[in-house]
């Protein structure tokens, strides 16, 4: 068999462990790019509040 988890993009990867949390749909939620929503979600970390609060101000 093939490893299929190899082959999945990076945008549909948990970008953090523990509190991962998946970049096309924090992207979708908050009507961001796939390259905002990875930034913001890497300098968050695994603290999805934070993140959330972060793309919320981030188109105001």
């Amino acid at each position: 068999m093939s490893n299929a988890k190899a082959k999945i993009p990076l945008e549909t990867k948990s970008v953090s462990h523990g509190g991962s949390y998946d970049v096309a749909y924090f992207a979708k939620k908050h009507g961001l790019s796939m390259k905002e929503a990875l930034r913001l979600i890497k300098a968050h970390g695994s603290d999805r509040d934070a993140a959330d609060r972060a793309a919320q101000r981030f188109h105001h």
